[in-house]
């Protein structure tokens, strides 16, 4: 018998299936943060030069920084969850669903990257039919990584791994208004309109799904989003945050399903809040719109969507 026949062969993973107990989602949940925190190592060596990219078909970048994320990400869920399919957005956008799935956005808010802002993420989550359960959402560029699988957690992200969780929990309404995030890059009339029928104090800007983090830390009460997103940009921040409290809903009031291949993974309109009991108060529109940065680009914005904010 040859040496190499009479090693003992490495021990395959388990094949992880559903049901997902509540201990394997939690300790899901700090795999992906690990793998996000690592993700997020790759981006910063890109993030302030003068990373390569091109524009995708609908005009919105990708990078190299992107690709390289992305990269790492797929063969580390695979290596670790093997048999589990991975749908992400730059090179597995089209792949087809399972009872337990992945959605991957290897860099969220590529736009801002490029223009060397920090507030970029990372996100992956793990779906089980049509609802996320285990979640990472990383955002490298202010060495924060929020997961969630039974319980939500923000951790300071330290040598490009998660330091010390500690819980988050959403807050109550201020009373003297709600702080809502608002995009930097994505502003819209319709979601415009619908803020202007909130008791908003306060709109602050902030790039990618780290808006999902920040609400489920209880540092502020909403987010709508009217413009178009992907399911990829979504279902991380959306468990993170239901986990912590809130919620995300569309136009019909309820939460949002995931693993909608016939639609391309696209989301309609959406809102997010710290307090669920505000929902209600929000009137979406039953289909996406057009952000006034493309219909700057388009030649069609009034003279009010040419001054106002992109």
């Amino acid at each position: 018998m040859s040496a190499s026949a009479s090693q003992p062969r490495p021990a395959s993973r388990p094949r992880l299936t559903a049901p997902v107990s509540g201990p394997v989602r939690d300790a899901i949940a700090a795999g992906l943060a690990e793998i996000a925190c690592g993700a997020g190592e790759i981006l910063r060596g890109y993030h302030g030069g003068d990373c390569p990219h091109k524009l995708k078909p609908d005009g919105s970048p990708a990078s190299l920084a992107d690709a390289r994320s992305e990269e790492f990400i797929v063969e580390a869920l695979t290596q670790r969850w093997p048999g589990i399919p991975v749908i992400a957005e730059e090179n597995s956008c089209e792949a087809a669903t399972a009872e337990l799935f992945f959605l991957v956005d290897p860099l969220d808010g590529t736009r801002d990257f490029l223009a060397g802002i920090p507030e970029y993420s990372v996100n992956i989550g793990l779906i089980c039919n049509d609802r996320p359960i285990a979640a990472a959402l990383a955002a490298p560029g202010l060495f924060r990584v929020w997961y969630a699988g039974t319980e939500a957690v923000e951790a300071p992200i330290r040598k490009g791994r998660p330091g010390e969780p500690r819980p988050i929990a959403v807050r109550a309404p201020p009373r003297d208004g709600l702080v809502a995030l608002v995009s930097r890059m994505h502003g819209d009339r319709d979601t415009d309109n619908c803020l202007d029928g909130l008791p908003i104090a306060l709109r602050r800007v902030a790039s990618s799904a780290l808006k999902f983090g920040l609400l489920a830390a209880g540092e502020a009460d909403v987010y709508v989003r009217c413009v178009p997103t992907m399911e990829w940009d979504t279902a991380a921040g959306d468990h993170i945050l239901a986990v912590a409290g809130g919620c995300v809903v569309g136009p019909d009031g309820e939460r949002l399903t995931y693993g909608h291949r016939s639609r391309l993974y696209r989301n309609g309109p959406f809102a997010a809040f710290g307090a669920c009991g505000q929902a209600p108060a929000v009137a979406l529109p039953e289909r996406c719109t057009v952000s006034y940065r493309e219909r700057r680009r388009a030649g069609e914005a009034t003279p009010d969507e040419t001054s106002a904010r992109s």
